[in-house]
Parts: structure tokens; C-alpha cells; sequence
């Protein structure tokens, strides 16, 4: 069963790299190393189509605001680096959403901290029906 999933992911990944080869004009990289590409010969009276291979794992939260904005549409030109409106000294850097990995929250409960948690302070009074 594995074998089958491993060569249909690999039949997946050429079709998107003979796609890109034969098809795709590279507009950039960011800073995460996921490059941009949008289609060579439009299509007349059809959007053009973008799109974005992915450094590693695909997950679409690895796309920083600046790229999602041209990826969707909403801009004729993905913004320059570093001089975006999203660049704010007080925003956070971009990050991936790391649920489902090794850096992911758990709360102290959580049964990977240890499954043990503070006691509750007492104020909680369940529910009982008469």
C-alpha cells in the first residue's frame, strides 16, 4: 500500500514540475524559499493563473501576506520585500501554523506535558439534575 502512495506522490510532484517547466514564468521567492510562478501564455478572457511550490511540506499557512495578496488575485504584483504595510515594527514575523508538528501548543494538562494539570480552584460546581 505504501508503495502505491509513495509513486503516486511522486507521479503528483512531476505532473506540478512538468507543469511548471512547460507551462510556468517565475515571478519570485520569498523568504522562506517558496517560489511563485504564474502561467506563461494566459489564456484569452480567462484569469491567469498563479500558483506557489512550496520549500518542503505543503501548507498553504507557509505563504507570507505579501504573496497571498498577488497569489489571490487581489494585487497586479506581489510587494517587495520588507516594504509592505504588513511590516510594522510591532506586527510578529510570519509564521507557519505548526499544528499537527513538534512545535505546536500543548497546554500544561496535555497528556505529551506530562497529563497532569493544576487543580481547579474550587469555584466550579457542577451541574446536576434534580
Amino acid at each position: 500500500m505504501t508503495d502505491k502512495v509513495d509513486f503516486a506522490t511522486w507521479m503528483s510532484n512531476f505532473a506540478i514540475r512538468f507543469l511548471t517547466w512547460r507551462r510556468g514564468e517565475l515571478v519570485g521567492t520569498d523568504r522562506y524559499g517558496n517560489t511563485y510562478y504564474k502561467d506563461k501564455r494566459p489564456k484569452r478572457g480567462t484569469r491567469e493563473r498563479r500558483w506557489v511550490i512550496y520549500n518542503g511540506l505543503p501548507e498553504a499557512s507557509k505563504v507570507p501576506p505579501e504573496w497571498h495578496g498577488w497569489l489571490h488575485h487581489s494585487m497586479d504584483a506581489p510587494l517587495p520585500e520588507g516594504t509592505s504595510p504588513f511590516h510594522k515594527p510591532w506586527v510578529k514575523e510570519h509564521l507557519p501554523n505548526p499544528t499537527g508538528t513538534i512545535g505546536a501548543y500543548r497546554p500544561p494538562g496535555h497528556l505529551t506535558q506530562g497529563g497532569q494539570r493544576a487543580r481547579a480552584t474550587g469555584d466550579y460546581e457542577p451541574w446536576s439534575p434534580n
